[in-house]
This record gives structure tokens, C-alpha cells and sequence, in this order.
């Protein structure tokens, strides 16, 4: 699974044992958290392309590739996920990090910056999560549209997309992983040779209450199910993640957006979100566009940072054009000639 040039050590720190891809160079550290069902296999090529003078390190998170399975206490948001990288940061003496985050790793970074800012040198998000979580609140400003969070959490996902990564499913069916990749993760582009690897990566995610997606509880509002307190789709769900703390963070290391034009993921519209389905037509009993709106995500993100600089703070927002939910991927060059720009920025300063 791992292409020439990589190297992976198993890393045992005082929370778990953390599996680290590195292209054993040195240099600064750079840390390429990945996103849900996934792993760091996503970050190899980046990895390997970083520039003289940075140290690529990219760890599975807990419960993915082949760290190990812990469960995940949703009560604390993506704090599981953070402080476990702040333990793998303690073990190899790593003084400040670039914290490069995709999608959920962007809210794990987030995370992490909130708690431990004068350890960051600079932030990149790769259509990050929203500072608000996944699901279940509206407008800009985030607010939950019920107070359980309904609409959110381990309850929403698609169960047989879940049975087909715990059965290892390498198929190519529209339901199977390779086929939701495929259709979501991607726009228009393709893995290459690379996909058979990141269907890998993606049914080596661990499965359960605990894990992916995590517990769910009946719910009286619309679509009738809440998060619960344990496993990874409920520490992004807004009753237990809010990372809009991140405008107070001090210091305030900078932070590059970046963000593929075509998101299906995280977006205005996201194909996940139930309300969107709803509106749709197809999922029943949408209550409509008041009671239950879809998530604006990225306009909130862009709010998150705007009070980020106004706070004084910095960012830089690039769009990928021709990029969906994985422009690092998608369009590689000019994603590496973004975020290896704004590296040599953050090391000069």
C-alpha cells in the first residue's frame, strides 16, 4: 500500500500507539492529519513532493490505518483525536509543527490549535469541517436548528456503506467504498494508480459504536435520530464539536484555506447533509426549509475566519478549480503550489 520512498514506524505514545508515515528526511515538521474514512496513505505523494527544509510526518488517527483501535469519547468533540496528536508531538521532541489538515483532520487541527497555539507555525485546512461540526445546525453563525442535534452524528450514515467497509469490500459498485470515493470524494478526477490503495486505506477505518461511525439515539425531531456520546461521526456533531474557539487562540498562527470548487463533501449544498436529501425528495418527512435548512458549511468557515483575523489573526482562502473534496489529490500541482508557498512564508516569518 505504501509507495516507494515512505517510510512507516509505529510510535508508541503515552494515549496509543500511532502509526507515522514520514519521508525520513528532516527539516521542519510539517503534519498531514487525513480525514474520515481514510487514512495518511491519502497524504503520500504530498509527503514525498514536500520542498527542501520540511519533514513530512503523517499519522493515522485513532481508529484508522493502522494506528491503534481505541474508541473515541464524542462527549469531548475531536479533543480524542488532537490530544493524541499532541502526544505523538511530545514523543518525537517536535517543538512548533505546520499542521496541514483535510476534512475532518482540518477540525483536528483546528482542535489542536485552540489548545496549543504557541506550538503551530502555521494552519492549513483542506476543506476542513465546519467549525461548527457536521450536520444539524444553520446560518453563518452556526446555531443548532434542534437542541439534540438531530440531523447529526452515528445515526446518519448510510448503514450499508458501513457494513461494506467492515466486510473489506474492494468492489466497485456504486455502494461499495470504491464507488463512494469515487462519486464524492472526487470530482471528475480519478485515483489513478493510486485507487486501489485508497480503497484500502479507506476499509482499514475501524468499525463500531465506539469507532466509525459511533452511537446514535432516537430523536423526536426530524429525521429521528440524534448523536450519542461515543465514536467519530458524533465528535463532529455540533452538540459535542465547536471549534469557533479558534478565534481566540493566542497566538494566532497563519492559516491557508484550501478548498476544491466542487466540494459534494463539505459545502453549502453537501450530498451528506439529510437536509439537503430532504429537500430533495429523497429522504421522507422533511419538515422544509424552515424547521430543518441545510448547513451552510463553508460560509461558515468563512465567518469562523473573518472573526479569526478580525481578532488579529491572518488567512488566505484559495479555490481549486476543477477540484472537489480532495484537491490534493484532485490537482495536485496546484494545490502543492499553494500550501509549499505559504510553508516557505510561515518559516521565513
Amino acid at each position: 500500500m505504501t509507495v516507494a520512498g515512505v517510510e512507516c514506524d509505529l510510535v508508541a505514545t503515552s494515549r496509543l500507539r500511532t502509526c507515522v508515515r514520514h519521508d525520513g528526511r528532516g527539516g521542519e515538521p510539517v503534519l498531514l492529519l487525513h480525514g474520515n474514512v481514510s487514512s495518511s496513505v491519502f497524504w503520500e505523494d504530498t509527503l514525498l513532493a514536500l520542498p527542501d527544509g520540511f519533514r513530512g510526518l503523517a499519522p493515522d488517527l485513532r481508529g484508522f490505518g493502522d494506528t491503534e483501535r481505541l474508541p473515541v469519547d464524542a462527549t469531548r468533540g475531536l479533543r480524542d483525536f488532537a490530544d493524541d496528536l499532541h502526544a505523538l508531538v511530545e514523543v518525537l521532541e517536535l517543538d512548533r509543527v505546520h499542521l496541514v489538515g483535510w476534512s475532518m483532520g482540518g477540525g483536528v487541527a483546528m482542535q489542536y490549535v485552540i489548545d496549543h497555539a504557541d506550538r503551530v507555525a502555521g494552519l492549513t485546512l483542506v476543506n476542513p469541517v465546519s467549525p461548527y461540526g457536521f450536520g444539524g445546525t444553520a446560518g453563518e453563525d452556526g446555531r443548532l436548528v434542534w437542541p439534540d442535534g438531530a440531523g447529526s452524528g452515528g445515526g446518519t450514515v448510510n448503514p450499508e456503506f458501513v457494513r461494506r467497509i467492515a466486510e473489506g469490500d474492494l468492489g466497485d459498485d456504486a455502494a461499495s467504498p470504491r464507488g463512494v470515493m469515487n462519486a464524492v470524494y472526487f470530482s471528475g478526477a480519478t485515483a489513478g494508480d493510486r485507487e486501489d490503495a485508497y480503497v484500502a486505506s479507506m476499509v482499514s477505518t475501524a468499525v463500531g459504536e465506539g469507532s466509525y461511525p459511533g452511537d446514535s439515539v432516537a430523536s423526536a425531531h426530524w429525521p429521528g435520530v440524534a448523536p450519542g456520546g461515543r465514536g467519530v461521526l458524533n465528535a463532529m456533531a455540533p452538540v459535542h464539536c465547536d471549534l469557533s474557539g479558534i478565534v481566540g487562540a493566542q497566538p494566532k498562527p497563519p492559516v491557508l484555506w484550501v478548498r476544491g470548487v466542487d466540494d459534494r463533501i463539505v459545502s453549502d449544498a453537501s450530498m451528506l447533509d439529510l437536509a439537503v436529501l430532504g429537500r430533495m425528495g429523497q429522504l421522507e418527512g422533511w419538515p422544509g426549509e424552515q424547521e430543518m435548512p441545510p448547513q451552510p458549511m463553508v460560509a461558515q468557515t468563512r465567518r469562523v475566519l473573518d472573526s479569526y483575523r478580525d481578532a488579529g489573526g491572518d488567512y488566505e482562502e484559495v479555490v481549486v478549480e476543477g477540484a472537489g473534496h480532495s484537491p490534493h489529490v484532485e490537482r495536485p500541482e496546484e494545490f502543492r503550489r499553494a500550501l509549499f508557498g505559504f510553508l516557505r512564508g510561515c518559516a521565513a516569518s
